[in-house]
């Protein structure tokens, strides 16, 4: 009996180590560069689509906030700031990052959108390197909620390469 309360002790310190270094692996501040298609799904202003965005470290229950922008080879812009939620489907490999955030948007010579204060809500997901590095796929979709008369929406189909801001200071000699 004894043996078996040792094991399940062990067991548990051993799982409950396992479900922390699943949560340190993807800590820490990231920079991500993307590229895509603007206006994927009604494909009437489609555009090229590259960006850059500075992912936080998480602030609690895997909530990470964000800041980021993009531009589109129809000159849309928009400038943004929210939050993503990392869930790990496999320790350490695997996770799923829904997002939300709100920012400004200027069409450019891209879709009319109705007006410059915009939502973006998206999902993504992103596979974790050995180094800490992530390769993800997303979809977001940008409207404005209905705050303005016009309110056509577009979907924005990604590809995104993350990098710890540590990984960053080590090539920089830090």
């Amino acid at each position: 009996m004894l043996t078996l309360l040792r094991f399940t002790r062990y067991a548990a310190a051993t799982l409950l180590a396992t479900m922390l270094a699943a949560t340190v692996a993807q800590a820490g501040d990231y920079l991500s560069f993307n590229a895509g298609e603007y206006d994927t799904i009604r494909q009437d202003h489609t555009a090229a689509q590259f960006g850059v965005e500075y992912r936080f470290d998480e602030i609690e229950y895997g909530f990470h906030p964000m800041v980021g922008a993009y531009i589109t080879s129809r000159d849309a812009k928009y400038a943004y700031a929210g939050f993503d939620w990392a869930v790990a489907l496999l320790p350490n490999r695997l996770y799923l990052m829904p997002s939300f955030a709100v920012g400004a948007y200027s069409k450019g010579n891209g879709k009319d959108l109705g007006g410059t204060l915009e939502f973006r809500s998206g999902i993504e997901v992103d596979y974790q390197f050995d180094n800490a590095q992530q390769f993800g796929i997303g979809l977001n979709h940008l409207s404005n909620a209905g705050i303005y008369k016009h309110n056509s929406g577009v979907e924005e189909v990604m590809a995104t390469y993350s990098i710890p801001i540590s990984t960053i200071g080590s090539w920089m000699g830090r």
